[in-house]
């Protein structure tokens, strides 16, 4: 009797342990839009307020920006409107221009907080493979992907924090960028 108790005790435990992994990741993929929350370190990145710009090689746009960090990140240029996906031992993995948002965030080194597969942007806008890492003047702040593909302009009227990529970028950012990833923003 004992021995068939203890089967049904480690059944009843591997079913709750699979049951724990399948909602974690669906609150992984379907957290509401509203949830995109700063979580910036206290020290700044290369280019935040009080720290130099880090150069850029004109002739060359895709080299990663020297001094943007180290490990493993994703890395977003306001300036240059191109993100950098960043491996472990510091290789490019991919990088690629996207659509800034409307509203910046600032300098300095994030994590994701959040992601949603498919949602309504702020702009009325189906999109896919939300990543939010930041937030400033209480907008969310993020990659997606629009699910048409486009990546047009937002009107500069909306207060949009969505950072537009094409769907194979934003493919490449879901797969890469998961909570807790980091996310270096310089200028």
């Amino acid at each position: 009797m004992a021995s068939s108790s203890a089967g049904f005790v480690a059944g009843l435990t591997t079913a709750a342990l699979a049951a724990i992994g399948v909602l974690a990741h669906q609150a992984s993929t379907h957290v509401p839009h509203d949830l995109g929350r700063t979580h910036a370190t206290g020290s700044p990145a290369p280019g935040a307020p009080g720290a130099s710009k880090a150069p850029r090689d004109r002739r060359h746009p895709e080299t990663l920006p020297t001094g943007s960090g180290r490990g493993e990140r994703v890395v977003y240029s306001v300036d240059d409107d191109r993100v950098w996906l960043v491996g472990a031992g510091g290789e490019v993995r991919r990088t690629f221009r996207v659509t800034p948002s409307t509203v910046d965030p600032l300098p300095g080194t994030y994590t994701v907080t959040s992601r949603s597969n498919q949602v309504t942007g702020s702009d009325g806008v189906p999109i896919e493979h939300v990543v939010r890492f930041a937030g400033r003047e209480g907008v969310a702040v993020g990659f997606s992907a629009a699910v048409d593909g486009s990546t047009a302009k937002p009107d500069p009227g909306e207060r949009t924090g969505g950072i537009r990529e094409s769907r194979a970028d934003g493919d490449a950012m879901w797969q890469f960028a998961t909570i807790g990833q980091q996310v270096v923003v310089v200028p």
